[in-house]
């Protein structure tokens, strides 16, 4: 340990450390409550946050949220352990639910942006500390408590000398992100905006026709798979996206039983694959000549070949003037999904020449290539950006900075 520096546990060094209440909600009035989808990329949001109705559970001064607070939230696969500090006074009395943990620093123990990126420094950690079963995880205040030590300098002035290097490189690292992102967003733009200009833009020879009329459907939604450690891959609705199969989660059936699963037809390399909900219209391309079976949610689409490339049938499908079509046909208030029959009625126009379809295809394809590319390189980006935080937080904790 560095001198001046000291290891504490979180429970010492916190004045006040619980999880907030199980609020009566209202639409108007009462105070402020912050919930888990307020606390996210280390900011907390207000504009999230819902009412308390104080007459029917009298919240205590101790957990009405100050300044310098930390929110840890402590339940749920995919939102326990995010946390963000109030780096402003609240402008109204506000609290937390049941869901979240208040962390509040000793007195004139910490400098206040010192305590809140020391939690951003033990994230991840919290994150793998949550305990539980039947899908709910939670994170215990003792745990929070026991299990997490802290290293820190004793001099405010070092803490304030060490959030200072940290603000101005969090804040460039946060341009950087915003700006890669944004090129991320454009690239895929790009790309959509051709693919809609396609098929708005029709040009000569184009004909007029429907998904039934021209397509051969293979639908296996009324059964439930067995799934087994191997055997047969099974694709579900969760390997079709963005135009392409993925290739996780990765599912088998038994050898065994592929005859009779597969009794309304067997998919051919180069088949369409749509998912009729959850979600709603993702379209991918079977690639490989290898036995596969389809659960539920995926209906297998055949062209007619001497009409329709199953390329460019990827593409049509992908394009917006269908998918809007699509989704005004869906029905389902919660998940929202579409029947064979009514699909099958939805109107695509196409080239009447294969050989215009292919040069479509071809041109659609290498821009794909390219915005793929051009994807992958700011995704390394994003990577490397988070690389360099968790760098520079590993640095500012052990006394390096």
């Amino acid at each position: 340990m560095k001198a001046g520096w000291q290891t504490s546990k979180l429970g010492e060094v916190c004045s006040f450390l619980n999880r907030g209440i199980s609020p009566k909600y209202l639409e108007a009035g009462g105070i402020c409550v912050l919930n888990q989808k307020c606390v996210r990329d280390h900011e907390v949001n207000f504009a999230l946050a819902r009412r308390h109705d104080q007459s029917a559970k009298c919240v205590s001064a101790e957990r009405l949220v100050q300044l310098g607070d930390v929110l840890i939230n402590s339940t749920g696969t995919g939102t326990l352990g995010r946390v963000a500090q109030l780096r402003e006074a609240p402008i109204e009395p506000t609290t937390v639910d049941s869901h979240v943990t208040i962390a509040r620093p000793l007195p004139r123990k910490f400098f206040a942006d010192f305590f809140g990126y020391i939690f951003i420094f033990i994230e991840e950690a919290i994150k793998e500390a949550g305990e539980g079963c039947g899908g709910q995880t939670e994170l215990a205040r003792s745990i929070l408590a026991e299990k997490f030590s802290v290293a820190y300098p004793l001099s405010q002035s070092e803490q304030h000398r060490i959030v200072a290097i940290l603000d101005e490189a969090f804040d460039g690292i946060a341009t950087a992100k915003a700006n890669a992102e944004k090129n991320l967003q454009n690239a895929r733009a790009l790309f959509e905006s051709h693919l809609q200009s396609v098929f708005t833009e029709r040009g000569d020879g184009w004909v007029d026709s429907t998904i039934g009329a021209e397509i051969k459907f293979i639908d296996y939604r009324g059964k439930t798979p067995v799934k087994t450690p191997s055997g047969i891959r099974l694709i579900t609705a969760k390997n079709v996206k963005m135009g392409y199969l993925q290739e996780m989660p990765m599912e088998f059936i038994a050898s065994a039983g592929y005859k009779d699963w597969m009794t309304r037809g067997i998919p051919q390399n180069g088949d369409v694959l749509f998912t009729t909900e959850a979600p709603l219209a993702n379209v991918a391309q079977l690639d490989t000549d290898e036995k596969v079976a389809f659960a539920q949610r995926i209906i297998i689409m055949q062209p007619n070949a001497t009409k329709i490339d199953s390329t460019f049938l990827k593409y049509l499908l992908l394009s917006q003037p269908i998918q809007q079509r699509i989704r005004t046909e869906g029905t389902g208030a919660t998940v929202q999904g579409i029947k064979a029959s009514l699909l099958k009625l939805i109107e695509i126009s196409f080239p009447k020449s294969l050989t215009e379809q292919e040069q479509i295809v071809t041109k659609l394809d290498a821009l794909r290539d390219e915005t793929q590319h051009l994807e992958s390189l700011y995704r390394q980006k994003l990577t490397a950006l988070a690389d360099l935080q968790k760098s520079l937080l590993h640095q500012a904790f052990s006394g390096a900075l």
